[in-house]
Parts: structure tokens; C-alpha cells; sequence
């Protein structure tokens, strides 16, 4: 190519580039840049659960999938991060707790940090998934260590029966509990260069729960009353579901204040169950502005089910503020979900202008009732068009280069908006 090609190409670059210098050198205080409106890329994503792992221990099959991911139109991926107890990478966090690591890559890797580099490179978001909250075995090492961590129910149950099985739940009105889940995600968010985490319906509390010595003691002295033994009674779940999102609150600006483009993603329940059975608010957060995108979970086997979960009043007024999404389930070990049903489910959500999650990779086509190119071949239909996403860190400017900013990255072929934001 020639040399005026390649002037014509990186001027705009270079006057940006020389733009923030000067502010950097003079402290100035940038003006942030408005861009035109663009369109609002949907949600393409897959969760990598403790299921896929066998795969994504090596590295070649890391890098495989994420390319096919790339060449299907794919465009988030969700590694798992958090569950049963431990965290699926080297945590400086657990280590202090005493807790062991035993999860390595084949050749001694750092898995989360494999998958992250791998996506990344192939134009994928990587939003690392916490996916059991605050929810932990009792038979863990954490649970065993803090057993005041930990809350319960009226009769003193400390355990419920989740899809994890028998599970306890850490306190999350418990400063210490939240400090540890605190520094969890900010361990995340530092080592990794990944582009936010997500939280899904376990960064809740079971309806039951809240009856422990600690909880008990500040509601009564918050309110003057102990707890209604009645868990249902609808002051004592608004102050436990308060309580979690004032915690949301303070965990999503601690994430902000560290790396303001990170992207905090919550996959909750709808909303009637998320909020009357496991204290999760989440229409409340989207309202306060601490979510950036939400994947509602929508596991049905019947269609008309499932519309009339997707277009509840809550995931309309959602879809108007923040890229919104529906979780289908792609199928488990032991329950494989038919082809036919994903393709109606995804083309649903698609015609009301929904992004689709899947869970998880492997039932994708690995796990699954048809050959794995044929399911292939029905993503591909499935999504024709690149909807790529990749994170921009651009520092806001001077409106009076936005015209060269916009043209410059418009006419890169290989940079795409993250969503419809530039960041």
C-alpha cells in the first residue's frame, strides 16, 4: 500500500494521540466526546461452566473454540470464575482463606487466564461469571472455617436444594461476607484484563433464609422489632432485598472506580421469582443505573412459556435502557435440548430484539441429540451477521475530533462497537 494510503489512514490516530497528550501534560479536563448514535449490537453469549472444563484445559482446544465461536457470529463468552467453593484460578484471596486450588490447565496453565487472552484475540468479550454468589457447599472449606458466614432458616436449616444440589448460603448482610466476595471480584478485575464480570440469580438469598444470630441482631435494632416469623412477610423481604442491592451498589462502583469500562452484567430469574424467592431486585439495579447489560434466564421447554416470560412489562422497560438479553439452555448432560427448540426460542427472542446467552458451550453441539455440524450449520443460519464486540479504551476528547475519531474506527475492518457503546 502506499505511503499517502497509510497518512490518509493513521492521521486521525496520530491527532488524537497528540490531542490527549497535551491534555494529559496540562491536566486539562476532558470534555467526553459524543459520538453519532449507533446501533445497539445484540448479545451473542455462551457461559463456560465447571462442565466445559475438561475442554478448555488444553490449549489448542481453547483456541479452537474460540474461533469457531468467532466464525458462528458469536461474541461474549462467560467463563466461569466462582463456584462450589472455590475459584477456578490461582486466587491470592482463597490462599489467605487456606483454601486449596486444584484446578490447572494441562500443561500447568492458568485456565481464566488462557480463555480471556484466546477470546480476546479472536474480537470476543470475556465477562468473567461468579456463578454461585453467595451461595457455597456446606461441606467447604470456607463454610467450615466461617461457619458465621453463614445464615439459615427459621428452624435453624442451614441448607436449601438448589440445581448445585445441597447448598448453605453465606450471609450477605454480613460485612465480612461481603468484604470476601468484595475482594474476589476485585482480584478478578486486576489480574485479568477481561472486559467485566457477571453475577447471576446466586448473588441473591433464598426467601427462607435470614435468621441467623447477626441478621436477626441488625434488623432489630434498625427497626425495633425482631424479624416476622412469617420469611414471606413483605417489609422483611424488602429490608433483606434493600440490603442486597445497597451491597450491588457499593460492588459495582468499587468495580467502576478500578476499571471504569468494565462491563457489570447480572443474569438473573424473571422478576416475580427473583425478587419474592431469592431477595434479588434486579429491575431496581437497572433503574439505578448499576447494570450495563442483563441476560435474563428463560429455561422452558414450552414456547408459549417462554414468550410470555420474554415479554414481561420488566424485560421491556429493560431492553430500552441496557443491551438486553434471554438465557436459553442449549441442554445438559443428562437432558439434551433439540435443535428445533433452540432455533424457535433464539428467533423469538430475536423478532421482540433480544441478544441470546446460552448455557453452556458444550451442549452447543458436543452435548447434544444431532451431529455437532449439524447444529453448526444451525447456529450459522442462526446468526449471518457479525455482531462482533470487542472493548475500545478510548479516553473521552475534544468534540472537535470526534468527526476524524468516528471515521477513523468506522473505516478499521477489524474493530467493531461493544454493543453500541464505545468505551
Amino acid at each position: 500500500m502506499t505511503t499517502q494510503f497509510w497518512k490518509k489512514r493513521l492521521l486521525p490516530l496520530l491527532c488524537l494521540i497528540s490531542f490527549l497528550a497535551v491534555v494529559q501534560l496540562n491536566s486539562f479536563a476532558p470534555v467526553v466526546a459524543q459520538l453519532p448514535p449507533q446501533p445497539r449490537q445484540e448479545i451473542r453469549g455462551v457461559w463456560l461452566s465447571g462442565n466445559d472444563f475438561s475442554v478448555f484445559r488444553n490449549r489448542s482446544q481453547v483456541q479452537a473454540a474460540m474461533s469457531q465461536l468467532r466464525q458462528l457470529n458469536f461474541n461474549t463468552v462467560y467463563p466461569v470464575v466462582w463456584n462450589d467453593g472455590y475459584t477456578q484460578y490461582p486466587s491470592a484471596v482463597m490462599q489467605k482463606k487456606g483454601v486449596p486450588f486444584f484446578f490447572k490447565g494441562t500443561d500447568g496453565q492458568d485456565v481464566i487466564a488462557d480463555i480471556i487472552t484466546q477470546a480476546r484475540r479472536q474480537g470476543l468479550l470475556a465477562i468473567p461469571w461468579f456463578e454461585f454468589g453467595f451461595m457455597v457447599p456446606l461441606t467447604s472449606e470456607l463454610a467450615s472455617q466461617h461457619p458465621n458466614w453463614l445464615t439459615q432458616k427459621g428452624d435453624g436449616t442451614q441448607t436449601s436444594i438448589s440445581a448445585a444440589g445441597e447448598v448453605a448460603w453465606l450471609n450477605p448482610f454480613h460485612p465480612e461476607v461481603q468484604s470476601f466476595i468484595r475482594e474476589l471480584v476485585m482480584e478478578v478485575i486486576t489480574k485479568y484484563d477481561a472486559d467485566g464480570v457477571q453475577f447471576d440469580d446466586h448473588t441473591s438469598l433464598p426467601v427462607d433464609f435470614g435468621y441467623d444470630k447477626y441478621t436477626i441482631g441488625l434488623y432489630t435494632q434498625e427497626t425495633g422489632n425482631p424479624p416476622p416469623s412469617n420469611p414471606q412477610a413483605q417489609a422483611w423481604i424488602k429490608w433483606r432485598a434493600d440490603k442486597i442491592t445497597a451491597f450491588m451498589v457499593d460492588l459495582q462502583q468499587t468495580v467502576k472506580t478500578r476499571k471504569p469500562n468494565a462491563i457489570f452484567s447480572v443474569a438473573p430469574n424473571y422478576y416475580d421469582f427473583a425478587y419474592k424467592l431469592q431477595l434479588q431486585d434486579w429491575l431496581n439495579w437497572v433503574r439505578l443505573g448499576i447494570v450495563d447489560e442483563l441476560i435474563m434466564q428463560v429455561y422452558r421447554n414450552d414456547l408459549e412459556s417462554f414468550i410470555a416470560q420474554i415479554t414481561r412489562p420488566e424485560i421491556l422497560e429493560t431492553q430500552q435502557v441496557i443491551p438486553t438479553a434471554i438465557g436459553i439452555m442449549a441442554g445438559l448432560r443428562n437432558r439434551q435440548v433439540s435443535l428445533p427448540q433452540i432455533q424457535s426460542q433464539v428467533q423469538a427472542s430475536q423478532q421482540r430484539g433480544l441478544g441470546i446467552g446460552f448455557f453452556y458451550y458444550e451442549s452447543l453441539w458436543n452435548v447434544a441429540p444431532e451431529p455437532a455440524a449439524q447444529r453448526q450449520a444451525a447456529f450459522a443460519a442462526l446468526f449471518p451477521n457479525s455482531a462482533c464486540a470487542i472493548s475500545l479504551k478510548i479516553h473521552p476528547a475534544s468534540q472537535l475530533l470526534t468527526p476524524y475519531l468516528y471515521l477513523y474506527i468506522q473505516n478499521l475492518p477489524s474493530v467493531h462497537r461493544v454493543r453500541g457503546y464505545f468505551l
